[in-house]
């Protein structure tokens, strides 16, 4: 399996305190501890050509990790495009955090993907509701991570086809923290723990969440749909014409 890490890169250059917490960018840690699963992993970044997603990268892509916050709008709408149809094709994609706003998903969804949002360190108790779904195997009943960003409903997407999480925040607040859907032949997760001043992508268990994401994310192994006039399988007999 073939995996492909994006990040905008860009508050690792600008943050301190992100650049402590993830030296080689958020997208290298992300690349670690997938790595740790024997799959091949590489890393692509804004700005790089093409923001590092060229057809031959995405061709060979099984599952692409997005994570974006403070640049959404940068991402060129042809590679938005190009994305967007690897994924109709079958390529698996996974959606951090902040990247419920890219244009990526946005267009995947058909909807705005707004939310509620306060950043004051709170404590985010991550409850497993679907403990039969993949995405969830080797966690217990929740994951707690102790400071988080507040994402609170109403989350503007459509109707999951899978909620495997929902959180629960310090402040109060609810949010549906790990969603699935299928768009053509491809499978989403959406994923919400990983804000950039906060050391979330070193803990086990979320770690754990985004390799099963990963594996559940790749492409199946079946025939590829053929659509357009069809040749009859069976000999048609000739039938009078009613006038």
């Amino acid at each position: 399996m073939n995996v492909l890490v994006w990040n905008e890169n860009r508050h690792e250059q600008t943050n301190t305190v992100v650049a402590e917490n993830y030296p080689n960018g958020i997208h290298g840690a992300i690349a670690e501890f997938l790595k740790e699963d024997q799959i091949n992993v590489k890393t692509a970044t804004l700005d790089e050509p093409e923001h590092g997603l060229t057809d031959d990268v995405l061709n060979e892509t099984d599952v692409l990790v997005w994570w974006g916050h403070k640049a959404h709008n940068e991402v060129k709408d042809e590679i938005v495009e190009k994305v967007h149809k690897r994924v109709l094709e079958g390529m698996g994609l996974v959606v951090l955090h902040s990247g419920h706003f890219s244009k990526v998903f946005k267009k995947l969804m058909g909807t705005g993907c707004d939310l509620k949002w306060r950043e004051a360190g709170e404590k985010e108790r991550i409850w497993v509701v679907d403990p039969t779904h993949p995405i969830a195997e080797g966690l217990g009943q929740y994951i707690e991570l102790e400071q988080e960003e507040m994402y609170g409903e109403h989350f503007d997407i459509p109707t999951p086809d899978e909620l495997v999480f929902i959180s629960w925040f310090e402040g109060g607040e609810v949010f549906r923290s790990g969603c699935t859907f299928k768009r053509g032949q491809g499978k989403i997760f959406y994923f919400r723990p990983g804000h950039e001043t906060y050391k979330t992508y070193h803990n086990t268990e979320i770690q754990r969440v985004i390799k099963n994401g990963v594996n559940w994310a790749k492409p199946s192994k079946t025939a590829t749909p053929v659509y357009g006039n069809s040749k009859p399988l069976e000999t048609i007999s000739e039938k009078a014409i009613v006038k």
